[in-house]
């Protein structure tokens, strides 16, 4: 009886164990979602006669094309090989042999993309075979390669190999601060309470996942509600404030603002249980109370950035659920409640892929930052992959280190059960959107959320498509409720500072609980205008405080059991 009822937990023990060895030689990628993708596409092809035969047909086009472009390039007169693709626009490509290298690429790229588009395919095994199209063409490409690209070979010419001798030595560094576990060459120049991270202030709270940071006044009077900044616990808190050009946390600050940060721990494998009700009460719940205990009788403007403005919106419908009014206003960056368009990391998100990276985390008990920087780089390998590595190892020439590039070579762990949870409950089974929520034993209602609110979402998100994060407007039910799309990305375009000349933003407020219009609608009839959104937002945070200002708080408070513990900006965000 024993060895029977213990049959499927050995069973299970060994599935996980092998999934645990299979991650190790793929990288984490399941490559059974692959094969059923490619599946998807054979069997629907060989039922479509007509769809092979254009297949073909453009295969035959693209052929011909290719060989009486060979003819009319080989007679030596310049000849441009790919007006669509940036890579090849330089004058060198326009002559023998890489305007017929480039023109070959180019057209063999095109009939790739266009041959597995099949009617029938599933969305997410269309989407599974771009994300392989894309990187193996990236591979492809004779921009990449020292002797197929003449840009190279004029720059290896005119400095007599130069540039592959610092090359060479790049490529050396890199690996030895790889196997050191340093950053990206020239990070290390900014560093965290110095450069970046740098805005005054004090911890006064610190708990078992979080410390909260209340940053010094810069002004002798102050607006009356306080805000509390929860970012992302996938990233260092310091990416709202990074150099003081652009620091939101010291812009905020200097316009009148009490501003309080939740630095998050740097999860361990002794981290492992912890879970998204344990995020809820040390991240939020512990760091309201420290705000509105610092700050009393003042309600508080709560500011949420990507996951952590997920998380943020379930709080606040919990403590809409339960007649909590210590929330002033709701402001989400980049932050989606449903995920059935979660974007470009929908590829990574499967029954069989969460399978193998849960198999992964057990073992380690964290998801290590190495692993998501290597799932965000595969989905712009041509950016984050190619691109610097032509430019380090052929040309010879560094990217100047800038702050951002030192925040994001300064990652974060993520608790096995925590990430587990995040990932089946809201990005796979959409729960949250469909009110199938719980939290602390709790259904959640988006709903319950009826605060003023103010959404912002970037044009060319890849991590919250801002069509998603649009979805707010209708599961929640804000009589007062403002969209902002800004230009940018998911980092990028939220870290704007408060004035950048290549920004530009649109922004609509509705006025009830009920009106909306499509995405598409809303962008159509919603026009654009020149600058950053900061500006903006602080303006809409000014008109939703008091109408007076008065002497700012004190830094902590001892009386209420929540003295300053130390300067900021801590200990958790230094933590390796």
């Amino acid at each position: 009886m024993n060895d029977q009822s213990n049959a499927p937990d050995s069973a299970e023990a060994l599935s996980r164990t092998l999934r645990e060895q299979l991650a190790t030689v793929t990288g984490g990628l399941a490559p059974d979602v692959y094969v059923n993708a490619w599946w998807d596409w054979y069997l629907n092809v060989t039922q479509k006669p007509a769809r092979q035969l254009e297949i073909l047909e453009d295969a035959l086009a693209k052929a011909v094309d290719n060989w009486n472009f060979a003819l009319k390039a080989s007679v030596g007169q310049p000849l441009a090989p790919a007006h669509s693709d940036a890579r090849f626009k330089d004058e060198a490509w326009s002559h023998w042999p890489f305007n017929v290298l480039a023109h070959g690429y180019r057209n063999y790229a095109d009939w790739w993309q266009n041959a597995w588009r099949v009617p029938g395919v599933a969305p997410q095994s269309e989407r599974q075979l771009d994300f392989v199209a894309r990187n193996a063409l990236e591979t492809l490409s004779p921009a990449n390669y020292l002797f197929s690209n003449p840009e190279l070979l004029d720059a290896t010419r005119v400095e007599a190999g130069q540039n592959l001798v610092r090359g060479f030595s790049n490529w050396l560094e890199d690996i030895e601060r790889t196997l050191e576990g340093k950053g990206a060459a020239g990070t290390e120049q900014f560093v965290v309470g110095r450069d970046v991270a740098s805005t005054p202030g004090k911890v006064v709270m610190r708990n078992d996942l979080v410390e909260l940071i209340q940053y010094s006044p810069q002004s002798p009077a102050v607006e009356a509600e306080p805000v509390l900044i929860v970012p992302a616990w996938i990233m260092k808190y310091y990416i709202l404030d990074l150099s003081p050009s652009n620091s939101m946390a010291r812009y905020l600050v200097a316009q009148g603002h009490t501003v309080f940060m939740v630095s998050w721990k740097n999860p361990t494998a002794a981290d492992r249980e912890l879970g998204m009700d344990d995020y809820l009460r040390l991240g939020i719940r512990d760091t309201l109370a420290a705000v509105t205990a610092i700050v009393p009788r003042r309600k508080v403007h709560a500011v949420g950035y990507c996951i952590g403005g997920t998380l943020l919106s379930i709080a606040a419908a919990a403590l809409g659920a339960e007649g909590d009014e210590r929330l002033a206003s709701l402001t989400l960056l980049a932050a989606q409640q449903d995920f059935s368009e979660p974007g470009e990391l929908s590829l990574f998100i499967s029954p069989s892929q969460l399978d193998m990276l849960e198999a992964t985390m057990r073992r380690t008990g964290v998801l290590k930052s190495e692993q998501m920087g290597a799932a965000f780089s595969l989905l712009r390998s041509r950016d984050l992959l190619w691109t610097p590595a032509v430019n380090s190892y052929l040309r010879g020439k560094r990217d100047t280190a800038n702050d951002l590039m030192a925040w994001n070579a300064d990652g974060t762990r993520m608790p096995c059960r925590m990430h587990a949870e995040y990932l089946r409950r809201l990005y796979l089974n959409n729960a949250l959107a469909r009110g199938e929520f719980t939290a602390e034993g709790r259904p959640v209602d988006l709903a319950a959320i009826r605060l003023p609110m103010f959404v912002v979402g970037t044009e060319t998100d890849h991590v919250a498509p801002w069509r998603s994060v649009y979805k707010a407007r209708a599961l929640t039910r804000s009589s007062d409720y403002t969209f902002l799309l800004t230009s940018g990305g998911h980092n990028a375009g939220i870290v704007s500072g408060p004035v950048h000349p290549r920004r530009r933003h649109r922004v609509r407020t509705w006025s009830n609980a009920r009106d909306t219009l499509t995405p598409e609608a809303w962008h159509e009839s919603t026009p654009s205008e020149p600058g950053s959104w900061w500006p903006v937002w602080d303006r809409w945070l000014s008109a939703h405080s008091s109408a007076a200002r008065g002497a700012p708080p004190s830094m902590g408070s001892a009386a209420a059991g929540y003295p300053p513990i130390a300067d900021a900006p801590g200990q958790y965000v230094l933590e390796k």
